[in-house]
C-alpha cells in the first residue's frame, strides 16, 4: 500500500527492509493480537502483523532517539540545569510510545473510516444496481455502471472486482471476496444475499428489492436512535458548557468578595481553557455516534 502511516519516519518500501532487525519483536507482539491478519488486509495495507509491529517499534526507538537528541541539543545552548535531563528522558519517551500506540491503532481507524464510506453510499449504490438489474442488463454490467459512477469507496471496490472478472474470475468467487476484505457487515451482508442468490438461481431483482427495502429500514432506525441520544447530549451540553461555568463563576466572585481571598485571571483563563476543550470534545463525540447515513 502506498499510504503513509503516521509518525512512520520513512516510506513504507523502505520500512519493509530497515525494520527486519526487528521481527523478534514483531513476532512476540502479533501472538497478543490474533486479529490484526484481518485487520490490516481489510485497512488495505501490504504488510504481515510481524512487519507491521516491526515498523512500529522501530518508529517508537527512532522518535526516542531523535527527540532526545534534539532536547539534548537545547540542553547543551542553553545551559539548563542538571534536573532538566530527567525530563528530557521523560518527554523522548512520552513520544516514543505515543507514536507506537498511534501506528498500532492506526490501521482500525482506517477501517472506521472505511466503514463509515462504503455505508454512506450503500443504499444509493443498490438502488442503482437494483435499475439496472430490472431494467434486464446483466449483474456484471451492473457492477462496471457503479463502478464508473460516484459512490465513493464502492465504486472503488467494485471496480477491483469488476478487473478481476474481466481477468477471468468467476463472478461469485469474485464477489466473495470482495465481501471478506471487507470491514463493513452491511456491504458484506449484501454481498453475501447476491452470492447466494447466484448460486441458487433465484430471481436477483427480487432479492436486490428486498435488500434495499430492509436496508432503508435499518438505516431510518439508526436516524431515529441518533435523534433519541441527541437529548441528553444536549443536556449535558447545556450544563457543562452553560449553567456550571455561569454558576462556578459567580460563586467564585461571591467567595472572594466575603472572604477575601482574591481571585486571580489565571483561573478564568483556566476556566476558558476548560470550556474550549469540553466543547472541541462534545463536538467529537456527536459527529462519531453520527449514522453514516446520506439523506
Amino acid at each position: 500500500m502506498k499510504r503513509r502511516i503516521p509518525f512512520v519516519p520513512f516510506p513504507p518500501h523502505v520500512m519493509k527492509r530497515v525494520a527486519k532487525r526487528l521481527y523478534s519483536l514483531g513476532d512476540k507482539f502479533s501472538k497478543f493480537s490474533p486479529g490484526m491478519k484481518v485487520t490490516l488486509k481489510q485497512a488495505g495495507f501490504d504488510f504481515t502483523p510481524r512487519e507491521y509491529y516491526s515498523i512500529a517499534f522501530f518508529s517508537l526507538f527512532f522518535w526516542v532517539f531523535f527527540t532526545f537528541t534534539m532536547l539534548f541539543l537545547l540542553y547543551v545552548i542553553l545551559k539548563l540545569p542538571p534536573a532538566f535531563m530527567l525530563t528530557l528522558t521523560g518527554v523522548s519517551l512520552i513520544i516514543g510510545f505515543l507514536s507506537f500506540f498511534y501506528i498500532t491503532l492506526f490501521p482500525k481507524l482506517i477501517i472506521v473510516r472505511k466503514v463509515k464510506d462504503l455505508e454512506k453510499n450503500l443504499l444509493f449504490s443498490l438502488r442503482h444496481l437494483l435499475i439496472q438489474v430490472k431494467s434486464g442488463v446483466p449483474l456484471f454490467d451492473g457492477l462496471v455502471s457503479i463502478s464508473n459512477a460516484n459512490y465513493g469507496l464502492i465504486s472503488e471496490q467494485f471496480k477491483e472486482c469488476t478487473k478481476k472478472i474481466s481477468t477471468g474470475l468467476d463472478q461469485t468467487v469474485a464477489l466473495e471476496e470482495l465481501a471478506l476484505n471487507n470491514p463493513s457487515l452491511y456491504f458484506r451482508r449484501v454481498i453475501w444475499q447476491i452470492t447466494s442468490t447466484i448460486k441458487t438461481g433465484a430471481d436477483l431483482s427480487s432479492t436486490l428489492d428486498s435488500i434495499v427495502k430492509n436496508l432503508a429500514q435499518e438505516q431510518k432506525v439508526m436516524i431515529r436512535k441518533y435523534g433519541s441520544q441527541l437529548n441528553p447530549l444536549a443536556m449535558m451540553y447545556m450544563m457543562m458548557a452553560v449553567i456550571i461555568p455561569s454558576l462556578g463563576i459567580t460563586f467564585l466572585i461571591i467567595f472572594s468578595a466575603f472572604s477575601g481571598v482574591p481571585v486571580g485571571e489565571s483561573i478564568f483563563y483556566m476556566i476558558l481553557i476548560g470550556l474550549a476543550f469540553f466543547q472541541f470534545t462534545f463536538i467529537g463525540i456527536v459527529k462519531s455516534r453520527r449514522p453514516p447515513v446520506e439523506l
